[in-house]
């Protein structure tokens, strides 16, 4: 069966992750956008702020100097395949392809081996798991409650009101910078990074989170 990432958490699937510090982890899907992304990496810097992006290969290498940029900046970048194809519309054998082709290619650019691994859409299956674990990789999605929908262009207030009235220690958040317009999430960053940072949290990257994961 393929999952979507609407259904109950599996055990081997990232969510959250549990602990009492005030962490998150702040994720961008569908980069690098030659446009919106450094305006995102900018405010990121502002506000000391890590953040970690599943960026697809084709646009690694339509974009590799804001890829290196991520990567020199601090945050982490992760593999989101090559070309968002949704498990449901191809077999796992083939998404590990464009997987790895992407490993190639960030590596080939960056000098940086992703760890971690997105499934476009959230949907993954059994095979998937088998696939991505025999390649080292973890899976990641995303705090289900801390889905903006920012790609909908939903409204600023919508994207701030979704991820402030919810946000938990341990939340993984869900953004895009992907191709077309993100301005509506530029600006929704710039009322929600001051925001939590008033509240006394962290922004760290995915893997930093779960290493710091309540034992």
């Amino acid at each position: 069966m393929t999952t979507a990432a609407s259904a109950n958490p599996n055990s081997e699937v990232v969510w959250n992750v549990i602990t009492d510090k005030k962490l998150i982890a702040i994720t961008f899907d569908d980069g690098p956008n030659p446009i919106y992304t450094p305006q995102i990496l900018d405010l990121l810097k502002a506000h000391q702020a890590k953040a970690t992006f599943f960026v697809l290969g084709k646009r690694v290498q339509m974009y590799p100097a804001l890829a290196i940029r991520e990567v020199n900046e601090g945050h982490e970048i992760a593999n989101h395949t090559f070309d968002h194809h949704y498990l449901k519309n191809v077999p796992p054998e083939k998404l590990i392809e464009e997987i790895r082709q992407t490993q190639d290619i960030i590596f080939d650019v960056t000098e940086q081996m992703p760890h971690v691994f997105r499934p476009p859409g959230g949907f993954y299956n059994d095979a998937l798991l088998q696939l991505t674990g025999e390649d080292k990789l973890t899976v990641v999605m995303w705090s289900w409650y801390q889905d903006t929908k920012d790609w909908k262009r939903p409204g600023v207030d919508k994207i701030v009101s979704t991820v402030l009235s919810n946000v938990h220690n341990g939340d993984i958040i869900l953004f895009h910078d992907l191709q077309g317009d993100c301005s509506q999430t530029v600006e929704a960053l710039r009322q929600i990074l001051p925001e939590l940072g008033r509240q006394g949290y962290q922004f760290v990257t995915v893997t930093d989170l779960i290493a710091r994961t309540k034992k």
